[in-house]
């Protein structure tokens, strides 16, 4: 199928770094009248359409918020059902992974997972772990205050030790001690759903995104949903703090 927006696309401003906050799963399984799990379920298949259009646009990092900090709050038995769901869905994209050289990473307090989740995402980070043509990173038990917090202890600790002063503090420390250190920051930022928030996710690493907000429920984005969101995403003017003028000199 031939895509409206994907044929008009500039093919040298595509965005490096893409992240998702797939929101919507529960409220579309209860447009179907069924139970919250359900839509978690058939997001599985928006997450294969964007790793694989992704990869094929040329995008070299797309993050996907999969559970937050927050999340650990919902009922435990749709959290069980999720974290059974993850362990299931990572070995069965292990073909997509593969097919699409796609290398999987995490971020996130991995230590609050159950051990066989822990397995499984580690078995498949070392399977994957040769793939060069776009690296999925998966947000999971993840919260950008969290990181933060984290990020201040490790340069806390550093100085304590006498191995760097105060005054070496700076931009690129903060970022190299963070979980998504080698990672560059956030190009373009999607929400599903319509929801008009950040919800604690990279707080750092979006500071200069172009936010892009639809009210498509996750289990409906698909592969033309994401080239809408990239053509909106390549008629906007990044400034970085610039003026217009200075762009075009």
């Amino acid at each position: 199928m031939n895509s409206e927006y994907k044929s008009q696309f500039d093919k040298n401003n595509i965005p490096q770094h893409v992240a998702i906050i797939m929101d919507g799963n529960g409220r579309w399984a209860k447009k179907q009248n069924q139970e919250r799990i359900y839509g978690h379920q058939h997001g599985v298949e928006s997450v294969r359409n964007a790793c694989e259009a992704s990869a094929e646009l040329g995008i070299k990092y797309l993050t996907l918020y999969t559970f937050s900090k927050e999340n650990w709050n919902r009922p435990k038995e749709e959290v069980d059902a999720l974290m059974k769901m993850l362990v299931y869905t990572i070995a069965q994209e292990e073909k997509t992974l593969m097919d699409n050289d796609i290398r999987l990473t995490a971020i996130g307090d991995m230590q609050e997972l159950a051990e066989e989740t822990r397995e499984a995402l580690c078995q498949m980070i070392e399977k994957t772990k040769s793939n060069k043509r776009m690296t999925l990173v998966l947000a999971l038990n993840y919260s950008a205050r969290w990181e933060i917090i984290e990020m201040a202890k490790r340069i806390a600790e550093k100085a304590k030790q006498g191995n760097i002063e105060i005054s070496d503090i700076d931009e690129k420390l903060v970022s190299d001690n963070l979980s998504t250190q080698g990672i560059p920051d956030v190009d373009l930022l999607i929400r599903t759903s319509g929801e008009l928030r950040i919800s604690n996710f990279l707080l750092w690493q979006i500071a200069y995104s172009e936010l892009y907000f639809t009210p498509v429920l996750w289990p409906e984005f698909t592969k033309e949903e994401l080239y809408k969101a990239i053509f909106d995403y390549q008629h906007r003017e990044r400034r970085f703090g610039k003026t217009s003028e200075q762009l075009v000199k």
